[in-house]
């Protein structure tokens, strides 16, 4: 017997293994994970005589187990895909299911895209989860942000974000516009650090005509903490016919505008700090 079952040579010992598994009260389905027999004449050969636990036997596992064969087959599983499955034979599959229509059967090429679908799915998700845990991890590095990190961080911010005076365009006001919550949130708290009263801040909405301008309002009201009523007349961008707008969609609320009244000696001081910053860059470059 030992010849007939190929790569199974040593039949009598993994007999004797799967025999101690079903008398163990072990399933079919568990027998052939532990011994890594997915034939499933071998491995009914292999348990030969030897009854079922009882565990199997009760009606209701028995209609469990029906009900599932049922619904695999629905999803289109063959007999042989079922069985491994479930752990159970052939005739009783077959019993079960034989009412049901067959599965279609797919064409190599279709086969090969549903393949093909299926591995980059599972890549694009191994990618996903590297993402999130070099992000979270980044996260971790940063640790407590002090004062004057704070600091740093809001005069670069403004800077890169902010309204800026012009030689040939005076205008010393402090004005902010970003679509980005976090980035509002960490320019809201480098104003409160420089000792800007809320009273002082005016808010206003810049969005595409095409939005929903008052959830819009609603949304950053409810981020920084007034009421929507306060803001001033929301600015409204005509939409360019010639452009196609990715920005859209229920997440999409256009931006913040954020400007502190009597700013102009603030805005001199930013412009003061980022010179002061500016200054040490070469000494950092050597």
């Amino acid at each position: 017997m030992a010849h007939s079952h190929g790569k199974y040579a040593d039949f009598e010992a993994l007999r004797e293994r799967a025999v101690a598994l079903r008398r163990g009260g072990h399933s079919l389905r568990r027998i052939r994970d532990e011994l890594k027999i997915f034939n499933n004449d071998i491995l009914n050969q292999l348990v030969k005589g030897e009854p079922p636990p009882e565990w199997t036997k009760r009606p209701r596992a028995k209609d469990d187990m029906r009900a599932k064969a049922r619904e695999l087959r629905l999803r289109g599983w063959t007999y042989d895909q079922i069985e491994a499955e479930l752990g159970c034979s052939r005739s009783s599959v077959s019993l079960w299911v034989r009412d049901l229509p067959k599965p279609e059967r797919r064409d190599p090429s279709e086969q090969a895209r549903l393949a093909a679908r299926k591995r980059w799915e599972h890549e694009l998700a191994v990618r996903d989860e590297v993402r999130r845990r070099t992000k979270a991890a980044a996260a971790q590095e940063i640790g407590e942000m002090s004062t004057r990190d704070l600091f740093m961080a809001g005069v670069a911010l403004y800077w890169a974000e902010g309204a800026k005076d012009k030689p040939y365009d005076r205008r010393e006001a402090v004005v902010f516009v970003n679509s980005d919550p976090g980035v509002i949130q960490i320019y809201l708290a480098w104003l409160r650090l420089l000792g800007v009263e809320a009273d002082r801040l005016q808010y206003r909405v810049m969005i595409h005509m095409t939005a929903d301008t008052e959830a819009a309002k609603r949304y950053w009201a409810d981020l920084v903490g007034v009421d929507a009523a306060t803001f001033q007349r929301t600015t409204i961008k005509k939409h360019n016919p010639k452009t196609v707008r990715k920005n859209v969609g229920e997440n999409y609320r256009g931006c913040l505008v954020i400007k502190v009244s009597q700013g102009a000696e603030l805005y001199r001081r930013i412009e003061g700090w980022w010179s002061g910053m500016v200054a040490q860059a070469p000494a950092r470059l050597r």
